[in-house]
């Protein structure tokens, strides 16, 4: 095993432990372990160096999860929404400095955005068009308010037959910018708060992914390529957009995944981070930082078809993104058990392999187990609550969006 693909060491709670915290409470639940999140926020924090973090709201789903992260240092300020009736419903919670992450058209979620920053919460609209200028600027005439806009500009690689990065923005540089920006100058009505480039090249492909290790050294080497460009594009944009006398209240950039490469950009004033706060299994596949498991959620063991199997009351929890098998979740404690290749994670039940490393457990008929989900978006999108574990106890439980009544996507 080389250095790049060693395991870092993580002090976690064991199942024992776990299994006697819950006891009693009825599965399936989604649970938040306090001491891991604060130690990841704490990391995060020292991570982010000299800039600040947005929070992306997509990969929380918790108003009390999101304050207590904004609250624990002055390093985390804003929230990065993902619609706008997401925006209006942190705004009436009491939040400020939201920004949009992705473009709004539909004139019943725009309007109570506008009324709210009438009435002085401070919104930011995503834009990377000037379609998408013109309409929002002739709604914000009509209900006579100014509004900021934030422009997204597409931080993808395109190398000969690939395209290393998403489909995003179709402001891929200075030149498709340009028209934009000078839309935005023109206009009476909105004005140019700031700028976003997300490089999901960077921040959201691992390159530690077990059994993988010729694609992990492509991926470093296109990794590496690609943080030189992203850094040279962003530059020239933002240079650029100065200079026609816009000066940009942030310049946003990255995720979790590259807060070591984002922090190096000089123009760069605030990062991204979302998914590292809970830690899920992708997050397991980075060769440069590892966080802690801190959010999951457990079923009930209900069959024992074979001493070699024991089949979960649902589980069948997947995250989003291309359908393969790194969007199941997995069995998390006790260790040594696996999901079967032919069944994954079913919609009512999911056996799982039990391997020699759990064989001297003895797992009965009702005892939970615990899993982790994929991605750190859609765990809150399944449980109305998480129940909190501090110090070996149940210490409290937060209420997700939907406990709160609330979905947006």
């Amino acid at each position: 095993m080389t250095n790049d693909e060693r395991t870092i060491p993580i002090q976690t709670p064991d199942y024992a432990t776990y299994k006697s915290i819950f006891s009693g409470i009825p599965m399936p639940f989604a649970f938040l372990d306090l001491d891991l999140l604060d130690r990841n926020i704490s990391d995060i924090d020292k991570a982010a160096g000299s800039k600040t973090i947005r929070i992306a709201s997509k990969s929380i789903r918790s108003v009390s999860v999101l304050r207590r992260i904004l609250r624990s240092s002055d390093t985390f300020r804003g929230v990065m929404c993902y619609t706008a009736g997401e925006a209006a419903f942190l705004a009436r919670q009491g939040f400020q400095d939201l920004l949009l992450g992705y473009p709004t058209w539909d004139e019943q979620g725009v309007m109570p955005l506008l009324d709210l920053i009438g009435e002085g919460h401070s919104i930011t609209f995503m834009v990377d068009s000037v379609a998408h200028v013109e309409h929002l600027e002739r709604l914000a005439r009509q209900r006579g308010v100014r509004i900021p806009l934030c422009l997204d500009i597409d931080m993808s690689a395109s190398y000969p037959g690939l395209r290393f990065g998403v489909w995003r923005s179709p402001l891929d540089g200075w030149e498709a910018v340009r028209p934009v920006a000078e839309r935005i100058r023109s206009s009476s009505w909105v004005w140019l708060d700031g700028m976003m480039g997300y490089e999901a090249q960077i921040a959201g492909v691992g390159d530690r992914v077990p059994g993988q290790a010729l694609k992990n050294a492509i991926v470093r080497y296109l990794k590496a390529r690609s943080i030189k460009d992203v850094a040279a594009r962003r530059e020239e944009v933002v240079r650029k957009i100065r200079a026609l006398g816009m000066p940009l209240r942030f310049v946003n950039a990255g995720g979790t995944g590259s807060l070591a490469t984002s922090r190096a950009e000089r123009v760069v004033t605030e990062i991204t981070a979302g998914s590292g706060f809970y830690s899920p299994l992708l997050f397991d596949n980075y060769k440069d930082f590892r966080y802690r498991p801190a959010a999951g959620f457990a079923v009930e063991i209900v069959r024992k078809p074979r001493p070699d199997i024991v089949t979960c009351m649902g589980g069948g929890y997947t995250a989003s993104g291309a359908a393969d098998g790194t969007k199941l979740p997995g069995p998390y404690l006790p260790a040594g058990l696996s999901l079967f290749p032919l069944e994954g994670a079913g919609e009512v039940q999911t056996p799982l392999k039990i391997g020699r490393e759990a064989r001297g457990l003895a797992l009965d008929l009702g005892d939970p187990v615990f899993f982790r989900h994929a991605k750190a978006g859609e765990l809150c999108e399944r449980f109305d609550r998480l129940y909190v574990v501090s110090e070996g106890a149940i210490v409290d439980e937060y209420e997700t969006y939907r406990g709160m009544g609330e979905h947006f996507l």
